[in-house]
């Protein structure tokens, strides 16, 4: 259970969150992971020496945090639990709402980290791997015809990105490149940067995504790394020429109040 990454002041934190924290370092401590009973509410209690009210409390901050699991019934009790990445996708997705991502950000961690996965894993692929790839690229081997294809073509082409980061052997490399990959998808619908089907988008990206497939399946990191870079450049131009081709325009005479 990982402690928290920055803390407030001791004087500055509730009771509650002074246990949920004490009891975060006490499971760090024990070395408990995912499954791990905690002891009883009035184990905790005991060790606290705090009120049934607050070691609750506490307890549903854990629970809040994704870091506990409560269960009840013969067996039941407070677990250790194992934050998902669908979880902790969600959650930080949360705190960057409020920051207003641009393309320009997304793209700046997509063309330093995405390159570099790709020459890792090239000639380390396994033929079903490969295969799985491939057949994500199925999903939009047609230009779309309508802006909801369009919209699921974006996705899904995003899709080949985050599977390609799901082969690394780096937890952090894989849910980094993953975490940007969702947060474009979230800007593309958000935004409705899919309404008008771009061809040479299409055309480009599984042009790109075809030969770099082809350069792991070689085994030949440095094409690979080359592919994705190029990739990664031409379709943070066509989606910035997107947005703008869809959130800006000349005000008509005949709209002028």
């Amino acid at each position: 259970m990982p402690p928290a990454t920055t803390r407030s002041a001791p004087d500055r934190l509730s009771r509650p969150q002074q246990v949920a924290e004490e009891i975060k370092s006490w499971v760090m401590e024990n070395g408990w992971g995912p499954g791990v009973r905690l002891p009883s509410e009035t184990e905790l209690i005991d060790r606290f020496g705090m009120a049934k009210g607050t070691i609750r409390e506490a307890i549903r901050i854990l629970e809040a945090q994704g870091l506990v699991r409560s269960r009840t019934g013969p067996g039941g009790g407070v677990f250790v639990h194992q934050v998902s990445e669908e979880r902790a996708t969600a959650l930080l997705g949360n705190y960057f709402y409020f920051e207003h991502l641009t393309i320009d950000d997304i793209y700046q961690i997509r063309q330093a980290l995405e390159p570099e996965l790709a020459a890792t894993l090239a000639g380390r692929l396994s033929d079903a791997q490969l295969a799985a790839l491939e057949e994500v690229m199925t999903r939009y081997s047609e230009p779309a015809r309508t802006a909801e294809e369009e919209r699921e073509q974006h996705v899904a082409s995003l899709r080949f990105h985050a599977l390609l980061a799901e082969m690394s052997g780096n937890p952090l490399l894989r849910f980094l490149i993953r975490f940007t990959a969702n947060m474009l998808a979230e800007i593309t619908i958000s935004r409705r940067l899919y309404a008008q089907p771009n061809r040479e988008l299409w055309s480009t990206g599984i042009d790109y995504q075809s030969r770099l497939v082809a350069s792991l399946r070689a085994g030949d990191a440095i094409a690979a790394r080359q592919i994705l870079s190029e990739h990664m450049k031409n379709a943070h131009r066509l989606m910035l020429m997107q947005e703008t081709v869809l959130t800006q325009r000349f005000l008509p005479e005949s709209e002028i109040i």
